[in-house]
């Protein structure tokens, strides 16, 4: 960045770019995911009322993860990266335990599920998704500081990435209200379903490449 530049009069990005960050959010945002799988599990077993309360801890958390990524991309670049990589092996354990939990519980009355929906859990599930953070930092170092490394801008951006995060997670939660009645006598089953697609994910957040 050149001597003198007033970045606030400049773009945090060219506008020409602004379709490839809605494509990835969409790619990235909207395929099955941990966050994803776990929103259409839980509103499949729970009905909306109880999912959109644990959707709130979705969130929660999301917002706080990028904006503590943002502040963090702002001071020291994304040179922290290689952290999150890390953090892949909580939030797959933290899936898998929801997954034993379920597969547990999927004869168990709702109101005794001990925990597996609620606010504090869509909150983990969140803050521990190192897909998700990795493609909030990605969309940081690809559009906005090739250009500014002003926080303002990168918040901007953090607020477009919770399409990619809340907003899709609401889509799935959504899709699992409206599928809910077709699997109303099979409550078991889908339980099981729900719970042996969290176990994969889990695996998969594990064993896929950084």
């Amino acid at each position: 960045m050149q001597p003198g530049k007033n970045i606030a009069a400049n773009i945090y990005m060219p506008i020409a770019l602004l379709p490839s960050l809605l494509l990835q959010i969409l790619v990235v945002g909207y395929t099955p995911g941990p966050a994803n799988i776990y929103a259409l599990a839980m509103s499949l077993k729970h009905g909306r009322r109880r999912s959109l309360v644990m959707w709130l801890g979705l969130l929660a958390g999301f917002s706080v993860a990028v904006t503590v990524t943002a502040v963090l991309a702002h001071f020291i670049g994304v040179e922290f990266s290689a952290g999150i990589g890390y953090l892949k092996y909580i939030g797959a354990a933290y899936i898998l335990f929801l997954a034993l939990r379920m597969w547990r519980n999927r004869g168990v009355a709702r109101e005794k599920d001990g925990g597996e929906c609620s606010f504090a859990s869509g909150m983990i599930v969140q803050m521990t998704n190192a897909k998700m953070l990795l493609f909030d930092l990605t969309a940081f170092s690809t559009f906005v500081l090739p250009y500014s490394n002003s926080l303002a801008d990168l918040l901007t951006v953090a607020a477009w990435l919770l399409l990619a995060g809340p907003g899709a997670n609401l889509l799935w939660l959504l899709a699992g209200v409206y599928l809910r009645r077709f699997f109303a006598g099979h409550q078991r089953q889908t339980a099981a379903v729900c719970a042996a697609a969290l176990a994969l994910c889990a695996a998969y957040i594990v064993f896929s490449s950084k």
